[in-house]
């Protein structure tokens, strides 16, 4: 039965970070048209969320956590716009680095993950109330 258990709590951190992950994700969306006020001003710079294993003592085991979130350094992209009061001198406004595919195929990934670790969960519970049962049985 405490096996069962720890496969519970081991999913349960899966959803953790991966819930996390959603949320910077959908933040980068959120942001990905946000441009600056003024010229010399960034416009909003994409989050990257990354992981790590650390040891869960009161499960005995290696469960992921979140590492850190951190900004994405690559360059943003420009587009022409003389008319927005953040274009430099030619006339053009920096745009996020944000690309919307790539955080829609990464909102994917993450909602795969979370569902995957929730139906694990699901089992273990199954499992848990038949070993219950069996039990109560006897």
């Amino acid at each position: 039965m405490d096996d069962i258990i720890k496969t519970i709590r081991i999913s349960s951190a899966g959803m953790r970070v991966q819930g996390t992950r959603l949320r910077v994700i959908s933040q980068n969306i959120a942001n990905a048209d946000s441009l600056p006020q003024r010229p010399g001003d960034d416009p909003y710079r994409r989050k990257i969320i990354t992981f790590k294993n650390e040891l869960d003592r009161s499960v005995g085991e290696d469960t992921v956590r979140v590492h850190r979130i951190h900004k994405d350094m690559s360059d943003f992209a420009k587009k022409y716009d003389p008319s927005h009061p953040a274009s430099d001198a030619d006339g053009y406004v920096q745009t996020p680095n944000v690309n919307t595919m790539i955080e829609m195929m990464d909102m994917r990934e993450a909602q795969r993950s979370y569902e995957a670790n929730l139906n694990l969960i699901k089992s273990s519970k199954t499992m848990l109330n038949s070993v219950i049962d069996v039990l109560r049985a006897n």
